[in-house]
């Protein structure tokens, strides 16, 4: 189902870019608003949250405009972690959740993820829904001046998604003697992160906690694990926990300063759940997913399925299939016992109350041996390039020539102007080989 707008993590481009812009955003509210208004449920309100980009500052207004003019409420929240607006949206009995972030990308970029009053992602056919709407004449959908929304701001965000964060864990939890160095990006985490590790008693080393409006994601926070990696061992810390900018994300680092990847939490809490008898069904992983991972899970007996790339994918896929653990290498990981999207910090203390009678992070996430992955990732202009039969020919080519020995993965990033390649296996030289040939086509 092709869509106009909509990727494949809601809509994300270049502020002041052709659809991230003040006049975009305002009609993207008026047709989300108007679409929610239409359902007939709730209390026709929308609630905001946002990362910390500068451009926040520009497109928020525009959106709430385009929300209140179609008649919704609108509850702004300030910068908190997406998962905290779904919660919030989910436990205020909205009509809607709109996050404003670009996730891991840098300042430059903005964007939006929708949520519905589940508190889960917008599937395709509302999405498609909606973005009808945008089309359509605008001044039809506008309320008349006595049906307009209100506004107001909500500055308990953070204090209310830490809440229900603590509710998922038993009172006597807590984090005392160990000493965490968390990374928030210079996003929508840095207020959450700490306050939370605080609130059960660790020591924690907060860096990437001072925005600017400009610094998101700029050489730190799950897109740049070297940071992590040498706070953990300057500080001797006993865990690393490094989050993307709207806080979604995580990849972890133990004491040994090893970094640890989205499969590699995955494949440790798919174990400790199977082992509690809290696993339901198996666990849905991505075409990306490494496949060191599936052979591990086979081989303890765990169900194991692939979802297109993209957390909400992944969530659909394991509603279908009723599984409760799912996720992506890049560290967008649902634990759907708890949650109806990603949330790093949910995930980070997930896996810190498994270590708590003081089990070491580098035994507890030593689960597999990875197969060896390349990937590269190559900007373009036009992403349809991928459909030119030349660069259809070169990955048939690369298929042929890595077939039983490995994999190879050509996409269109969903959330960039990029084509991303990815192969995998055993053979270092073969890999390489099978993925030039398809890079060297499309540059």
């Amino acid at each position: 189902m092709t869509k106009k707008y909509f990727g494949t993590d809601g809509i994300r481009g270049a502020i002041n870019s052709k659809n991230i812009n003040g006049d975009m955003f305002f009609k993207f509210g008026l047709a989300s608003g108007t679409f929610f208004k239409s359902q007939k449920k709730r209390k026709q309100i929308a609630i905001i949250a946002k990362d910390t980009r500068l451009s926040g500052y520009t497109l928020e207004p525009a959106l709430v405009s385009g929300l209140t003019s179609a008649g919704m409420h609108v509850f702004t929240l300030g910068p908190l972690p997406t998962n905290g607006l779904a919660m919030l949206t989910k436990a205020m009995k909205a009509n809607m959740g709109i996050m404003i972030t670009a996730s891991h990308n840098q300042h430059n970029d903005n964007g939006l993820k929708l949520f519905g009053p589940d508190g889960m992602k917008l599937s395709d056919k509302i999405e498609k829904k909606i973005e009808s709407l945008i089309d359509k004449n605008i001044i039809k959908n506008l309320s008349k001046p006595e049906k307009l929304g209100r506004v107001k701001r909500l500055e308990t965000g953070t204090k209310d998604y830490i809440k229900i964060l603590k509710k998922n864990f038993t009172k006597d939890f807590n984090l005392r003697g160990l000493r965490i160095v968390i990374d928030c990006a210079n996003g929508a985490g840095y207020k959450a992160g700490p306050e939370l590790l605080k609130s059960f008693g660790a020591k924690v080393i907060a860096i990437g906690v001072n925005p600017n409006g400009l610094n998101i994601n700029k050489n730190c926070g799950s897109t740049f694990p070297q940071k992590i990696r040498s706070a953990v061992k300057k500080h001797k810390a006993h865990i690393g926990i490094s989050l993307d900018g709207d806080a979604d994300r995580i990849i972890m680092c133990d004491e040994k300063s090893n970094i640890i990847d989205g499969d590699q939490i995955i494949a440790a809490l798919a174990t400790r759940w199977k082992n509690k008898k809290m696993l339901k069904g198996g666990v849905v992983g991505t075409l990306m997913s490494n496949y060191g991972l599936e052979k591990y899970l086979k081989k303890k007996g765990i169900k194991f399925i692939r979802a297109d790339v993209g957390d909400r994918y992944v969530k659909e896929k394991m509603k279908k299939n009723k599984f409760n653990l799912g996720g992506e290498q890049s560290g967008h990981i649902i634990l759907g016992k708890f949650a109806t999207t990603g949330d790093g910090l949910l995930v980070a203390l997930e896996s810190l109350f498994a270590l708590r009678k003081g089990k070491k992070a580098s035994e507890f996430f030593d689960k597999f041996k990875k197969t060896p992955q390349l990937l590269k990732n190559i900007q373009v202009r036009d992403k349809s390039i991928i459909n030119k039969s030349k660069i259809k020919n070169s990955i048939k080519l690369a298929t042929k020539l890595i077939k039983g020995q490995g994999r190879i993965l050509v996409r269109k990033s969903g959330t960039e102007s990029k084509i991303r390649i990815m192969g995998e296996s055993e053979k270092r030289d073969l890999l390489l080989k099978c993925v030039n040939i398809v890079l060297k086509k499309i540059k």
